[in-house]
């Protein structure tokens, strides 16, 4: 392994994009792909955490993806169930604080219940975060922040965009410095408007439940190579 150990992304941001044409192409049902995705998930965040990555957000559940069927939206209800209730050991074991972004208040009852108490008995752990998007939009997030800041503040005149940032889903959160996106699509869709405006992007034409550590621990290679001058135009050494 090549990685710089020193020069780590401090914040890596995941757009989880192929489960169901992984599936399709199988000629397995959309949820299996769902399935299978969620192995993946696992993986990849024991693999940045004993990397030294900081924080990880997934985009797990789109505001947009209400659209898809009620069965596919129901199956997906019931897989983030199930992680959350069978997986917070992993997450323990691995000293893992978990994080919500998204309006909480729009899921099912029992997907709020499992949130609220996965990150209750998280909250002590310092040595990786993870940011779960479920029922996350960029814009929605944005719109809420300014909601809540309309409710507190009357004068905006010293306000900043720090200020901005504490009404915010992932305010203890640095900005992204790395977003990949798996299933060969090249957009952001909807995702983490506000916190990328420095980020390097990465798009991988694999299907997300066939990403594999290699290929991570390749687009971590693959962003110590670039040259991150945030507007200025000094050159990193």
């Amino acid at each position: 392994m090549s990685i710089d150990l020193n020069n780590l992304p401090s914040h890596v941001a995941f757009i989880l994009d192929g489960n169901g044409r992984w599936a399709e192409k199988r000629k397995l049902s959309r949820s299996a792909g769902h399935d299978e995705g969620l192995r993946t998930i696992k993986k990849i965040v024991k693999d940045a955490c004993d990397l030294g990555i900081k924080y990880l957000t997934l985009y797990v559940f789109s505001t947009e993806n209400w659209k898809r069927t009620q069965d596919e939206v129901g199956f997906l209800m019931n897989l983030i169930h199930i992680h959350l209730r069978n997986e917070l050991a992993f997450y323990k074991e691995n000293e893992i604080k978990l994080n919500h972004l998204g309006d909480i208040s729009a899921l099912p009852k029992n997907i709020q219940k499992d949130i609220i108490d996965a990150m209750d008995d998280t909250k002590a752990f310092n040595k990786m975060t993870v940011n779960l998007a479920i029922n996350y939009g960029g814009r929605d997030e944005i719109l809420r922040g300014i909601k809540k800041l309309f409710k507190e503040k009357n004068n905006l005149d010293d306000f900043s965009e720090k200020d901005f940032s504490e009404y915010l889903d992932m305010k203890e959160s640095p900005d992204v410095d790395l977003v990949i996106r798996t299933g060969g699509e090249q957009r952001l869709s909807n995702f983490l408007l506000w916190h990328v405006p420095y980020a390097e992007f990465i798009y991988s034409d694999t299907l997300w439940p066939d990403y594999t550590k290699e290929e991570f621990y390749k687009h971590i290679e693959e962003f110590q190579h670039r040259n991150r001058r945030f507007g200025s135009e000094k050159s990193r050494k």
